[in-house]
Formats: structure tokens, sequence, C-alpha cells
């Protein structure tokens, strides 16, 4: 099994919790409900777990589930103590036992004060649940709470020094996410939390009206809570908000995950969806995820080549760069602007938009296409086109954009992702054969920290696609 490393959990128990966290939490499960399969048990271990010795349950509950700080990829986990069939059913989680704002003790008052809880997030309401059931006494998830990480260490980018940030994930992108979240963190506790809380000071303590725990809560809910689908014919609808579902938070994610969370009018089910042999870890997914955003909303990566969802972004505007440093005249540079406001126009680019390479395709297909066609199309064509208000033929005579069908583009398509591709290779601070020489290296890599080594997957995995286009572009 792959080495892998996940969202960081080593929290110890909540205060008057149960000194045995685990065994508390299997105990509650129960209690609401949660049924856990006889074939599976929740694990801890790897790197980072609570620090104590092995744990095991003093009395077996039903379904022989044990619990252990050791057996899993890192923290808690869930393992299949016997073979597991696609389609096995894994746990249950009722959806009385979910925390919500709906289900928080104070849902009543979130649902009155709705209007002046939204936020850009949409995330609000349940943190501002996660704020009054963290300090009630008798909040029925304490026992869940005890397995929560300790908030203090969690590895999310937006906790890492400002400097340190930049210096190991420059060129990412993460740096520019952290910087917009650590904004809206601010503004959204400022003007909407904060005063929420003191005009209701019998439900909020002062220990909780801080701007470092909402931080904290933020990557919490981020890393660990789940949002429903919306059915097909609810497209039009607000997505839902996010929900904390104890159990399903367990499991930790790997791109060829093998189970998966199916929502049903009363309860939530996780479900194998391919066999699990005695004895492997099950994994459920986060969703397609490149390790930028892995590391940026969970706090860790998947080693290179494992993330077979990773992807290099190459910036719309770089494209626009490109296509400006390939013009000789002023009217030539008119032109490309003209061009770029044209596309604007059709929606195909924008100023912070991004075209996101895969390793097996151009997941921006439509958007790289027509960028490439109207910046690289002879200036006769390009007025035809814009007369025709963008309404020509659209038809792709070259085939569709996968990664193999790269080098069967025009020869003007190709200079022009060319050069942006080595645009965006110079905005990281090391190059691919320095990172290489550091992944090859396996006693300078285990001499790396933590953070340097889980920055160093993200920079490497984005470039190898990149020198990969390097390649199909070549002449």
């Amino acid at each position: 099994m792959a080495t892998q490393t996940k969202r960081p959990r080593v929290a110890g128990p909540v205060d008057g919790g149960d000194p045995d966290p685990v065994v508390g939490f299997l105990n509650w499960c129960r209690r609401v409900g949660l049924e856990l399969s006889p074939k599976v048990s929740e694990r801890a271990g790897g790197r980072r777990t609570r620090g104590g010795a092995r744990a095991a349950l003093t009395s077996p509950p039903p379904a022989q589930v044990a619990v252990s700080r050791q057996g899993t990829v890192a923290g808690y986990g869930m393992v299949a103590r016997e073979s597991v069939q696609a389609g096995e059913l894994l746990f249950v989680v009722p959806r009385a036992a979910l925390l919500s704002q709906h289900t928080c003790s104070i849902g009543g008052l979130l649902e009155r004060e709705r209007g002046a809880l939204q936020s850009q997030s949409g995330w609000v309401p349940l943190l501002l649940a996660l704020l009054h059931e963290l300090q009630a006494p008798a909040s029925r998830w304490r026992p869940y709470f005890a397995l929560w990480p300790e908030l203090g260490r969690l590895e999310h980018p937006m906790f890492w020094p400002e400097e340190q940030r930049r210096c190991l994930l420059q060129g990412t992108g993460v740096p520019e996410a952290v910087e917009k979240d650590l904004a809206n963190i601010r503004s959204e506790y400022h003007s909407i939390v904060l005063p929420f809380m003191e005009a209701h000071p019998d439900l909020f303590s002062l220990r909780v009206r801080s701007l470092e725990l909402y931080h904290q809560l933020v990557a919490l809910v981020m890393a660990y809570s789940f949002q429903e689908p919306l059915e097909e014919e609810e497209d039009e609808k607000e997505p839902n908000s996010p929900v904390m579902v104890p159990a399903a938070d367990i499991l930790n994610h790997l791109a060829n995950h093998n189970a998966n969370l199916e929502y049903s009018a009363n309860c939530l089910r996780m479900v194998a969806t391919q066999p699990i042999p005695k004895g492997h870890e099950i994994f459920n997914t986060y969703g397609q995820m490149a390790n930028w955003q892995l590391i940026h909303m969970y706090g860790f990566v998947e080693p290179y080549p494992d993330n077979t969802d990773d992807t290099a972004d190459i910036q719309m505007v770089t494209v626009r760069e490109a296509a400006l440093q390939g013009t000789k005249t002023e009217a030539e540079r008119l032109l490309a602007y003209e061009r770029w406001d044209f596309l604007c126009k059709l929606e195909m680019v924008g100023e912070e938009g991004a075209f996101v390479i895969g390793r097996e395709e151009v997941l921006t297909e439509e958007e790289l296409i027509t960028t490439l066609k109207v910046l690289c199309m002879p200036a006769e064509e390009f007025r035809e086109l814009k007369d025709q208000d963008g309404g020509g033929d659209n038809k792709r005579e070259e085939g569709s954009l996968t990664i193999t069908n790269i080098p069967k583009l025009k020869a003007s398509w190709r200079q022009l992702l060319r050069n942006s591709v080595l645009l965006t290779l110079q905005t990281y601070a090391t190059d691919l054969k320095t990172d290489q020489d550091l992944l090859s290296n396996k006693e300078v890599y285990a001499q790396l920290s933590w953070r340097e080594q889980q920055a160093l997957q993200v920079r490497y995995g984005q470039k190898m696609i990149l020198h990969q286009l390097l390649e199909l572009t070549s002449w």
C-alpha cells in the first residue's frame, strides 16, 4: 500500500470527556444509532497521532468494532477486519447524528437569523453552531469532538508563517488562495460572527469569541465537513450547507478510493466501491482533487505519482502575456488586446482564471481551444468572427484537446501554448531538476521538514505536467 499522509488528528479528549476518546466515541455511536459493519474497525496510527500507547476497547462493542492507534496510513482511519466486497455497506449514519446548523441546540435561532448570517462562504451558521456546541457542557456531540484534531496543530498552509508559505509554495497557486481565505475569514468574523455572539452572550462564552478559534474552525470545516450534492432537478438551487458527519470524516482520502458516501432521506451510507482485502484501509474520496487543492483545503498531499487527479494551472493572463510577447508592432499589440477583450466577452477567459491541465486531459478544454484559436487566427478571420459576434462555425477540425492530441494542433497554437508553459515555469522558485534531486535522494528527503516534503510534492507534480506539455509542443 502506498505511503500516504492525511489531515493530522492529534487531539486529546474534550474537557471532562472520556479519558479514552475512541471508547467514548464508539459508545456514543451506539447511543445515536450509528451502525458500523462487523467487517471494519476504526484505527489510529501514522505520523501524527494523539500521543500515548496503543488503545484498545475495554469491552468489545456490538459488531466487533475495535479501535487502536495503529494500522492506517496516518491519523485515525478505518480498516477492513475481513474481506469486503464491492457494494457492501460499511456503516450507516442517521441524519439525526449529523451536526449542522439545523440539528444543533441553537438551530431555531440560526434559522430565524438566517438573513443576517449570509456570507460569501455560506458557512457562518455551521461555524456558529460549532462555536456554541464546543463550549456547551451538555452538548450531545462531546464524544465526537474528542476525536477532532487538536485545533492548534492543524497543518493547512493558512497556519504556516507567510514567508514559509510563499517560499515553499511559490508558483503553485496556494499562497494566493490562502491570502484570499484569510481576508475573507477576518471580514466574516468581524462583520457577522462576532456581532452575533456579542448579541447572544448567554449562548457564547468569552472563550469562544476569538478570531484565532474561528480561523481554526474554518480550516476544520474546510477539511472535515461534507456537502450533500444537489439532485439533477435542483441544479438551479443554492448549494446545500455543509454538515459534520461523524464516522465518515474518519476515513482518509485516496484518488483510487475504495468507498463512497451515499445520501438518502433518513441516513448517509458509506459503501465499498471495490473489493477491500482483509487488513487494508478503507479510503473515501474528497473529490477529484489536485495536490495543491489537497494541501490548501486539507493540509496534506498524495505523494507523486499516486494522485492521478493532479493538475497544473496555466493562468489565463499568462497566455495573454505570451501572445503579447509574440507581437512585433504596436498594431499587432493592439490587435492582441482586442482579441483578448473578445474572449472576455465570450466568457472564455478572465483576469483571475486558469487553464487546468491534467495528466491525461485538459480539464478546461473548450476555454483553451477557443483562446488558442482566437489569439492565433489571421487578422482577417478574426474580424469576420467578431462581426458575427462569436457565432461563427465552432467546429473543431483539430479534435478534442486531450494530452495525446496536443502534437496535432496547428503550429501557431503549439508555439503559443509552449511559450505560456515556459512563462508558467518561471513563476516557481526552483526548477524541475532541483526538485527531482530532492525526491530521488531518500536521505536528503528524510531530512526535510513535513511541510517541506508536502510542498515539494505539490511543486513536483505540477512541474511534471508542465514539462510533459513542453515535450508535446516541441518541434
